[in-house]
């Protein structure tokens, strides 16, 4: 038998679960499970039948505890490329168009926390820690700040990554880092009471809607509603919007077409 991916992927009904398969190394990044879970983006994007993205680690014990910093992979950098490869991957789940759970299992730290950070919702385990310990080996969240600063409020990114100290599940909830912490052997069923929240919903309509939130956030309030009453009328010509307020009248479920 061959090595194990470092990176699994699993279709389980509607849900396409990446998982980060490096339980003995805490379930650290290196450009094996960058690409991994790149390609895994790529294949739930690909498949129409796909409606929720479940990203999650290995194990108990880990979600994602950073990047490997063994001697050579930790910070070796092609400095004639622009692009980070992490940066790249945080980049493709900012456009991506299907809902992103993390499903945070154990030790969220440092890149990890930019995993957690890049999706739309995150459940944790109430035992799973958190930081951004970067500055104890001489660098700084960089990449991960991007995202963590229009989730959380500014102080308490400042102190997290100034400090480098790990918080708790429940401290991570109350400054908005998390939706939901439950015990661990709660966590599947958390997450899967999730997934079914989602996929009775119209993917049309998520699937534009994520569009459009993205769009507008670097928009003003007058530039931003303009955009989003020409979105409206646009969803209202689709299927899905068709299907909904027939089956609204109908007093009946909608069966969504995703189109």
């Amino acid at each position: 038998m061959g090595e194990a991916a470092v990176v699994l992927h699993e279709v389980k009904d509607s849900a396409f679960w990446i998982t980060i398969n490096r339980p003995d190394k805490r379930n650290a990044i290196h450009d094996g499970v960058i690409q991994g879970i790149r390609e895994g983006l790529r294949l739930a994007h690909a498949n129409p039948a796909i409606r929720v993205i479940v990203l999650t680690g290995a194990g108990e014990k880990a979600f994602c505890a950073g990047g490997d910093l063994q001697p050579g992979k930790g910070f070796a950098f092609d400095f004639a490329q622009p692009n980070l490869a992490y940066a790249d991957l945080l980049r493709e789940a900012q456009q991506a168009t299907l809902p992103m759970i993390a499903r945070i299992n154990g030790t969220c730290m440092a890149g990890g926390m930019g995993l957690a950070c890049m999706t739309d919702f995150a459940i944790a385990a109430d035992h799973a820690l958190f930081g951004l310990p970067e500055v104890k080996v001489g660098v700084f969240p960089m990449q991960v700040m991007s995202l963590l600063q229009d989730l959380v409020p500014r102080r308490t990114v400042r102190e997290w990554a100034i400090t480098g100290e790990p918080f708790s599940a429940q401290e991570a909830l109350a400054a908005g880092l998390l939706n939901h912490v439950v015990p661990a052997s709660e966590l599947d069923h958390k997450t899967q009471w999730l997934i079914e929240r989602i996929v009775e919903k119209s993917p049309t309509a998520i699937r534009r809607g994520k569009y459009a939130m993205r769009a507008i956030e670097a928009m003003s309030f007058e530039q931003s509603i303009a955009y989003t009453e020409s979105q409206i009328a646009l969803l209202a010509m689709t299927e899905d919007a068709r299907e909904g307020l027939a089956a609204f009248n109908e007093k009946r479920k909608p069966v969504w077409t995703g189109r």
